[in-house]
Parts: structure tokens; C-alpha cells; sequence
């Protein structure tokens, strides 16, 4: 539009682009950066962009090369292919607009790098584990070694420049069971923090990215969860789950590309430096702008249940006491709940895991398998405990649902039997309140359900009190 058209610009036609969302359109196409379609950098990487038809963008590099190309008579392709980055693609697919998800965020001019959590704001560790308590049930150690760790992170993130003195990262990796609550951990964290967290799984990871994923996609992972605001990412935690699967592969002849391979690439992303992640995709190859983005300030924490770990602690400790009058007997530790505790980085070595990745994750901390007794407590405890969720379900149809103590033992008992942790729970109480769930919205009447122990063991049913507070006790599955 020229400055005489803009001059021209009556209100009544400022007024008709508001009402049909022009003006709001160009405001949010203008947070983001501007992509080179053949080159695919940034306009930040790139220069200035030259506008085409249907929103694509060229950079400058691209179209002289273009003209040189052209004007040397016949078209040379092999020049075209030098270009940075560029690939073979089909022409129908320039009229294709590139989709918001894989455009980069703008920077705005002279804004300065705010932290995402303020130190003043920072909550002490006393005071994240306590949040994490209406939650998390048990691992009181984990609890306070997360605590402890996230806090310091944070401090180092926000007085990155202040002094010469540069404190290290404090990435973590965590130990324990399946269903002992690591994911819920690191999940609940980062709700409190209000930062962006990515929940990546290491066995998808493999050297090259020519079977699974590129190594650099749990980066990819975050900056989406960022809202592709490279900043904002940069301060994220990323956790990468099943870490174990990542352990170097014994008496193999083939080359361990999703194994020792995997962690040797993880090792400048533990420690920090810029790399090149594909926005809006896993891989490199495919057509999407890439950024840059430091990981310098990103949290890394790994947990992984690590079977055949407890064996391995096992045989250090029988090694170390079975020669003499003092020996420990080889079954002493058979029973013992806490072997996971007595972890140490030789055992992690033993298992697969090379001494450079384990030099990157400092903190290391285990949790312990939960018992009967936690299982109750996390049945009816935490702020969102699942008879809680489902205490609300049956609300809203104007029914209250109360469970007996021997009820609870009962479902807690079933739930130690498959071994799955507090996972076998949600399970366990799916299939007993299948029926309940599907007849109680036949039944206006019904005020009241009560779940007893002999329907959680097949051997009676529950308690249904009418709203005429009469009582009916019925039979199993009805």
C-alpha cells in the first residue's frame, strides 16, 4: 500500500478490517520469523526476506543464486543444489502456506532476556516439596532431591551474568520401579514451576535418526511445547524416560545404534551448546525451518526402572563381605526393599551405562517400591487421588460414593499382586465400577453408594442407599 492510500484510509474501512480479523491476523503473523522456502533458515539467520505470491519467502542468498543460475544461459541444477540446506521439491507444494506449528517466534528489538521464573519468586525447597506432598505420596527423598536440585537450577538460570563464577548444571537421574511415580514426579514439577516441560522416551532415539528419532528431537519436543519461543525454551526441562533402554548392548556384533551410540550423542545436550533442531518435526530431513537453540540452561532429568539393577548391587555387596569368619550370608540382601538406595556409579557402569553420560547427571537418587500401606494412601490422599476423580464422576449425578477401609486393603492388596506399582490401581477400579457406572444413571432413587471388601473380592456386592433413605444391598455385577 503506497503513503497516498494510507493517507486515504477512511475509519469506516479500518472499521470493516476489524470486524473481518484482518488486523488481528497480520498482529499474529507478525510474532513470528519470516522462513527462506528453499533454504528454510530464519530470518534472523538469513537476512531480510524477499515476499512472493501465496506468503512465500525467499531469502536474498537464494534468489541471486537463482538469477546467477538462469542467466548463464541454461539452467545449471547442480549450482541450485549448493545452496544451504536446499532440497528437491515439487512445485505444487509452494502453494502450500508453511502451518503456524513450524514457524519460529519472533525476538522483539531491544527486549531483554527475561527468566522465566524470577528469583525473587523463586519458592525455597522446603517449600516446592510440600506442593509436591499434596500430590506425590511417599518418596520423601526423591521429593527433597528434586526439590533441592530444581531450586539451585533456577538460581543459576537467573544469575547466569552476574559474576565470573559460573555454577554447573544440576541435571538428575532418577531411579526406581514402574508405577513408583517418576513421570508424576517430574509432571507436577513443572506444573508448579509453570515452565515448558517435554516427556520424551529414550528407546525412539537412535544414533543417526535413521530407524527412530534424531537425538536432537527431544529438543524439537520442547521448543513445541514452548510455543517455538527459542527463549522460553531454552529455560524448559526436558525428561527423557526409560533412559535404561539406552544402556550399552552386551556380546553384540552389530553396531549399537540405539544403544552406547545414543548416549555418546546425548553428551553435548547434557552439557550445553548450540544445536540445530527441526521445528515442528523429528527429523532434519524433513521441509521445516530449523533453529538454534542452546541447552546450556535446559534441566535434563532421566529416569529409568533399570531391571536387573538390584542383582548387580547384589553381587558388589555379597563380593565385598564373603571371605571370613565376619562373611555376610549370599541371601542377606535377598529381602532387602532398599537395595535400589545403595546404588553407586560402578553398578550404573555394570549395567550399560558409559562413565561420560553418568559424569553429566550428577544427582542421582532412587525411589523405592510402594507397599500396601502407600497404596492406600494414594488411593484417597493426594489432591487428585482416584477415588477422588471418581468420588466426582458419580457427584455430578447427584450420588455420593464412600469406600470401607476393608475395601481399600482389598484394592491395595490386588494391586501389590500384579506388580505394577500405583498404575495396577486406576485398573483394579475400572473393572469393579464398570456395572456401577453404567447402572446408576437408570435409577433416579439411588443417594448413595458404598463399595465394600466383599465385592472388591467377589464375594458380595455393594451397598446402594436410596434417597428415601431406605438400604438395598445388591448382588455382585448388578
Amino acid at each position: 500500500m503506497s503513503e497516498q492510500d494510507y493517507r486515504e484510509e477512511t475509519p469506516e474501512t479500518e472499521r470493516k478490517k476489524a470486524e473481518t480479523g484482518e488486523v488481528e491476523d497480520t498482529k499474529k503473523e507478525d510474532e513470528y520469523e519470516k522462513v527462506c522456502f528453499v533454504c528454510r533458515r530464519p530470518e534472523r539467520t538469513a537476512g531480510k526476506m524477499i515476499e512472493l505470491p501465496n506468503n512465500i519467502c525467499v531469502c536474498k542468498d537464494c534468489m541471486q543464486k537463482s538469477f546467477d543460475a538462469m542467466t548463464n544461459g541454461q539452467i545449471d541444477y547442480s549450482q541450485l543444489m549448493n545452496m544451504p540446506g536446499v532440497q528437491i521439491f515439487n512445485m505444487a507444494d509452494m502453494e502450500q502456506q508453511v502451518p503456524k506449528r513450524q514457524k519460529i517466534k519472533k525476538k522483539k528489538e531491544g527486549e531483554e532476556r527475561k527468566p522465566l521464573v524470577d528469583i525473587k519468586n523463586l519458592p525455597a525447597p522446603h517449600k516446592i516439596k510440600a506442593s509436591l506432598d499434596e500430590y506425590v505420596v511417599g518418596q520423601e527423598h526423591a521429593k527433597k532431591a528434586m526439590s533441592v536440585a530444581v531450586y539451585n537450577h533456577y538460581k543459576r538460570v537467573a544469575t547466569g551474568t552476574m559474576d565470573d563464577i559460573e555454577i554447573e548444571k544440576s541435571n538428575m537421574l532418577m531411579i526406581g520401579p514402574t508405577g513408583s511415580g517418576k513421570t508424576y514426579l517430574v509432571r507436577t514439577l513443572a506444573k508448579l514451576l509453570d515452565v515448558p516441560l517435554a516427556i520424551t522416551d529414550a528407546t525412539s532415539l537412535t544414533e543417526a535418526g535413521y530407524i527412530g528419532d534424531d537425538i536432537e528431537s527431544v529438543v524439537s519436543k520442547l521448543l513445541a511445547a514452548a510455543d517455538n519461543d527459542v527463549e522460553k525454551a531454552e529455560q524448559g526441562i526436558i525428561f527423557i524416560d526409560e533412559i535404561d533402554k539406552i544402556a550399552k548392548k552386551k556380546n553384540t556384533n552389530q553396531r549399537d545404534v540405539s544403544g552406547e551410540s545414543v548416549q555418546q550423542g546425548m553428551l553435548k545436550l547434557l552439557e550445553g551448546s548450540d544445536i540445530e533442531v527441526p521445528v515442528g518435526a523429528n527429523s532434519k530431513n524433513a521441509m521445516v525451518p530449523l533453529a538454534t537453540v542452546n541447552t546450556r540452561n535446559i534441566l535434563f532429568i532421566c529416569g529409568g526402572a533399570f531391571p536387573d539393577l538390584d542383582s548387580i548391587i547384589k553381587e558388589r555387596l555379597t563380593k565385598q563381605s564373603s571371605i571370613g569368619f565376619g562373611a555376610d550370608l549370599k541371601d542377606k540382601y535377598d529381602k532387602d526393599k532398599t537395595i535400589l538406595s545403595k546404588v553407586t556409579t560402578e553398578d550404573l557402569r555394570n549395567f550399560g551405562m558409559i562413565p561420560e553420560f553418568l559424569g553429566r547427571l550428577p544427582i542421582v537418587f532412587t525411589l523405592q517400591g510402594l507397599n500396601e500401606d502407600m497404596l492406600v494412601q494414594i488411593l484417597q490422599e493426594p489432591r487428585n487421588a482416584i477415588l477422588k476423580q471418581y468420588q466426582k464422576l458419580l457427584a455430578l449425578d447427584e450420588v455420593k460414593l464412600d469406600f470401607t477401609d476393608g475395601a481399600l486393603s482389598a484394592i491395595a492388596k490386588k494391586a501389590m499382586e500384579k506388580d505394577t506399582g500405583a498404575r495396577a490401581l486406576r485398573a483394579i477400579i475400572e473393572e469393579f465400577m464398570l456395572d456401577i457406572m453404567y447402572e446408576i444413571p437408570k435409577d433416579d432413587s439411588i443417594g448413595q453408594v458404598t463399595i465394600t471388601e466383599e465385592y472388591i473380592n467377589n464375594t458380595g456386592g455393594p451397598i446402594i442407599t436410596l434417597r428415601t433413605q431406605g438400604v438395598n444391598r445388591i448382588g455382585n455385577g448388578a
